[in-house]
């Protein structure tokens, strides 16, 4: 199953051109199209746990992740909204599901409502955890070598897809913004199983960016309507703070992966992007993993992209990764494979097309 950690916050680089603004009682088709080829130095045999040697395969959404939708908002007058987005993901690769729980519409399904007291959405949704590790993430949570491979190495999709959840985001008062969710298991007769909390307040103004959240889950039951693996038992917590002058653009950032029965995955993270013209952008960032159980296992990856602009919905994109991992550690490159890697130093690129409509 392949994941892009990719959705809401797709960076805002490609929301704004994929032509899926809301409009006055108005429904849109959405998506993005991105395949690329890849190369790895190494990768994972999953059943001996040893080098497989290297790979050379066209895979899917190694920038944003593929998919469409449906989204659409009846404006009520006086700033009250009702809005909904059905998304699905898909693997270019071979036509099937992917980049989401699995199932049709497993990336977003949900009904909002909103006005001057903010929002509340319903439904299959992003927790704020997440989507704060998105807005704090050096690479715009890049497929390939970012903080979405080690978030979806942790702890696959939990988090990312919530079933059941329900959310209210504030209003933005002087740059502050909140949000709180839960997601109810929906399993009869254990209230507890799949139970999922989040939340985060994220300040951003004048080019200064903070933003703190966390995650606390418990574990499900694959017949219930949350897939098992949206439902690993973990908590997250993470702090992120960041500074954009100009076209250039900083960000650092702290994330605790705390999961039941294995590393507590101490994430220390930063980066930088610059926008060189309206067409062309550069980014690099560097993530040091290390188990607070045990500090023999830790891992070192660095990555760096170029992204080109041929239109306002068509880009050309290249990237370079680096990955060390140590002890028991297995870090990989990216969420669409190699997702998990073996001991020792790793080298990967790739280089790719998006298109958005």
């Amino acid at each position: 199953m392949k994941i892009g950690l990719h959705g809401a916050a797709a960076p805002a680089l490609f929301v704004g051109m994929m032509g899926c603004a809301y409009a006055q009682s108005n429904v849109v088709l959405y998506g993005i199209v991105d395949d690329a080829l890849s190369y790895s130095s190494r990768t994972l045999n999953s059943s001996t746990g040893r080098d497989a040697g290297h790979q050379i395969a066209m895979i899917d959404g190694q920038a944003f992740g593929s998919r469409f939708g449906m989204t659409g908002v009846e404006d009520f007058g006086g700033g009250l909204k009702a809005s909904f987005k059905l998304e699905s993901g898909i693997n270019i690769a071979n036509g099937s599901i992917g980049n989401s729980n699995g199932n049709l519409f497993g990336r977003q399904a949900w009904l909002q409502l909103g006005g001057n007291f903010g929002s509340v959405t319903a439904g299959l949704q992003f927790c704020p955890f997440v989507l704060a590790l998105i807005e704090s993430d050096a690479r715009g949570a890049s497929d390939f070598g970012s903080l979405a491979p080690i978030y979806v190495d942790s702890v696959l999709t939990t988090g990312l897809f919530n079933s059941n959840a329900i959310t209210y985001s504030s209003p933005t008062f002087a740059g502050l913004q909140g949000s709180v969710m839960i997601a109810l298991g929906g399993e009869a007769g254990n209230f507890q199983a799949a139970r999922q909390y989040s939340g985060s307040l994220t300040y951003d103004r004048n080019g200064v960016f903070a933003n703190v959240a966390f995650y606390s889950g418990n574990a499900g039951d694959a017949s219930t309507s949350a897939p098992a693996s949206s439902t690993v038992a973990f908590m997250g917590r993470t702090i992120g703070v960041g500074y954009t002058f100009s076209n250039l653009t900083f960000r650092a950032v702290f994330v605790n992966f705390k999961i039941a029965g294995s590393f507590d995955s101490r994430v220390y993270g930063g980066g930088v992007s610059y926008a060189a013209t309206p067409a062309l952008t550069l980014d690099a960032g560097a993530w040091l993993t290390r188990d607070g159980n045990d500090t023999s296992n830790h891992s070192i990856l660095v990555a760096t992209g170029v992204r080109y602009l041929l239109s306002k919905r068509t880009m050309l994109y290249t990237q370079f990764g680096y990955v060390s991992n140590s002890g028991k550690m297995d870090t990989g490159l990216s969420n669409d494979g190699p997702l998990y890697l073996p001991s020792g130093e790793i080298f990967g690129a790739n280089v790719g097309i998006t298109h958005s409509f």
